[in-house]
């Protein structure tokens, strides 16, 4: 079984892996409905009349449809519409295991199941999933000694939540009212940067746990303050073991960090199950985004000693350093306001770029990110944003990130929309930032958490209300108070843009481009006119974190996914409308217009659009690089009235006409 790079059990917790081939069958909901279906073992699958084909785990179910030859490759043409054909599916994935150990400390944990699930152990109801993002770990009593068989039955997601009543005071993009109540990428419903597919699958991996009784279950290890003159620094250790014996004192809790010939240590006797241990560090080295220093990163060792023999130990690798945002409610275009952020107590100048999933179906998203992290520390950024219509990335991309030096502005997954404000999306949204957190919060370059994506601008102006935004209980009450129980260590940016309460009241955000935007943190994609435009260039923002341009693919790349007969024109072309990429081809889909306005673009520089496709691909790509050039000069040439700038976008997870500068596929 692999482990996470960054945090390891060094004492063995044995681990059954069961990705694999699985057997997945698939029905419509109307069958299932018509004929009572109520599968819970695999002969069921086998011989119930389902369309059966083997299975990837880690996957997605359209992905072995493709395989087995039931579905066009969804990335060429307009394939990609073929799918929402498929959101009424019922799908099974089933499999057989054998198991020789003690059932009672095993667990079946699941790091990703899209979204709503039943779990069947033996033909038994074990547990039943709804949020795709988080892990899920299962409590399975009535395993076997010997061969066992697993049942998962993933229910269509859209079928699902018509049954999840939404408030009147909610709003969505068009495509998106499904995604209120389903703990879902949002982008799989559609988005401008990503296809509608909606998907389902066991798309991360599987395995059966039996874990030690005197084991270490939870620790975090921050830093609580650093002298970066002086070398030193004040760490804090967070810790939760479960004990075996009633007598917590025949237990120690001790920690070592190395980084070459810096080192620290301590150890405590156990007086609790849970405690904090305070290690000061003299002759400290420090993690630092690049360029300002070395990303120093300690090797800590985490042990459990019972009777004074390790009875478990953990593993990661974790910096030193500390991080504060320094902002203020609005700026102006005299320079009265601040938005920057500071590390070890340095202000620090952000280059960065948005980061989108790097696959639409992400079972695929570990498998692509090494050539997509190449990429990324290629660039020569410090920073990058994962967007909130994302999936938390897989642990390589924090991994890298930590080692790279690079800064992550992490939102949660929500983007675009006025979600439930009702107690128990609340809770659910809760679980979700608690999983999430906890996961994360030793990985050093995780910088700010935010709390969505342009959520402020759907309260504030999408659907006419002009309401507060203030106002939503998500992100100014419910995530809040679980990074206060999780994570104290890090700044929160309730929304991006944020508008706090005084923001709100003075009117500092205009989205239509003819008012003036006081914000002092704002996506600068107004008229998207030229982009040395009054809205651009007259922009008072000290920080942009998102700012992009359109920019056409390449003829060859454009070749690889559109039809030989639909490659040239663009215009009135369905097929560019779709890799634009909108869920519907038609003229009036709402991301048509993308089209439209790369050309108007191209003749906002050149003075007229070129007849011929590489004339166009070539002018386009030209002014794509001269505005994302002016942009990022516009901001460093302006260092530190302005502090940073993340640009949108490095590259997407779909072969499309968009803003980023990357075609992967």
């Amino acid at each position: 079984m692999e482990t996470n790079a960054m945090e390891a059990h060094a004492m063995e917790w044995n681990r059954i892996l069961l990705d694999g081939q699985w057997t997945m069958g698939v029905l419509p909901h109307e069958e299932v409905v018509r004929q009572g279906i109520a599968w819970t073992r695999l002969q069921d699958i086998l011989e119930g009349g389902a369309l059966v084909v083997p299975a990837a785990v880690p996957g997605n179910f359209e992905l072995d449809l493709h395989r087995a030859g039931h579905l066009p490759d969804p990335f060429v043409g307009m394939n990609i519409l073929a799918l929402q054909e498929l959101e009424n599916r019922h799908t099974w994935y089933g499999r057989t295991f054998d198991f020789h150990g003690d059932a009672a400390r095993t667990r079946l944990v699941f790091e990703g199941i899209d979204t709503f699930a039943e779990i069947y152990l033996n033909g038994d109801l074990v547990a039943t999933t709804d949020n795709m993002l988080i892990p899920h770990e299962i409590d399975v009593p009535g395993l076997r000694d010997g061969a066992n068989e697993l049942v998962v039955h993933i229910l269509p997601t859209n079928i699902v939540t018509r049954s999840m009543p939404l408030e009147a005071g909610c709003f969505a993009m068009k495509y998106s009212w499904e995604a209120l109540r389903a703990r879902k990428a949002p982008h799989m419903y559609g988005w401008d940067i990503m296809p509608r597919a909606v998907s389902a699958g066991i798309w991360r991996s599987v395995w059966l746990e039996t874990r030690p009784v005197d084991r270490i279950d939870d620790v975090f290890l921050y830093t609580a303050n650093v002298n970066a003159a002086a070398r030193t620094a004040t760490l804090c250790l967070f810790y939760q073991a479960n004990l075996d014996l009633d007598n917590a004192r025949r237990y120690r809790i001790r920690v070592r960090g190395q980084a070459g010939d810096a080192a620290f240590e301590g150890e405590a006797p156990l007086w609790h199950s849970t405690g904090k241990l305070t290690l000061y560090v003299g002759g400290a080295r420090f993690w630092w985004p690049r360029p300002s220093g070395e990303p120093v990163l300690y090797d800590v060792t985490v042990e459990l000693l019972r009777d004074g023999d390790p009875v478990d130990v953990r593993y990661m690798r974790t910096g030193i350093r500390t991080v504060a945002l320094e902002r203020t409610s609005v700026t102006d275009s005299t320079g009265s306001g601040q938005f920057r952020i500071l590390v070890n107590g340095e202000p620090v100048f952000i280059k960065g770029t948005n980061w989108v999933p790097v696959d639409a179906f992400h079972s695929r998203d570990r498998a692509r990110l090494p050539q997509a992290l190449d990429l990324l520390g290629d660039i020569g950024c410090n920073a990058v944003r994962c967007w909130g219509g994302n999936v938390y990335e897989d642990d390589l991309f924090y991994d890298f990130c930590d080692q790279a030096g690079i800064l992550v502005w992490q939102d949660f997954s929500m983007a675009c929309a006025v979600y439930p404000q009702d107690e128990a999306f609340g809770q659910a949204m809760a679980r979700e930032v608690a999983a999430i957190v906890r996961r994360l919060r030793n990985h050093p370059c995780i910088a700010l958490w935010a709390g969505d994506n342009e959520c402020d601008y759907a309260f504030a102006f999408w659907d006419g209300l002009h309401r507060n935004p203030n106002d939503n209980v998500l992100t100014r009450k419910v995530v809040p108070e679980t990074l206060r129980l999780w994570d104290l260590t890090r700044p929160y940016l309730p929304s991006s843009p944020y508008i706090d309460d005084t923001a709100y009241r003075l009117g500092a955000c205009s989205l239509d481009g003819a008012g003036k935007s006081l914000l002092p943190e704002d996506h600068l994609w107004g008229p998207r006119d030229y982009f040395k435009s009054r809205f651009y260039a007259g922009s008072s923002a000290h920080f942009a974190s998102e700012m992009g341009y359109h920019g056409c693919p390449s003829p060859v790349s454009l070749r690889k996914f559109l039809s030989p007969d639909r490659v040239w024109p663009c215009q009135d072309n369905e097929e560019w409308i779709v890799h634009a990429a909108s869920p519907e081809p038609g003229p009036d889909a709402p991301w048509a217009y993308r089209i439209d306005l790369m050309a108007r673009q191209v003749r906002e520089l050149f003075g007229f659009i070129p007849e011929d496709l590489d004339t166009f691909a070539y002018a386009s790509q030209v002014s794509q690089a001269e505005a994302f050039k002016f942009f990022i000069e516009m901001f460093r040439s302006a260092k530190w009235r302005r502090t940073g700038i993340i640009w949108w976008n490095l590259l997407d997870g779909w072969p499309q006409i968009s803003d980023a500068v990357v075609y992967l596929y």
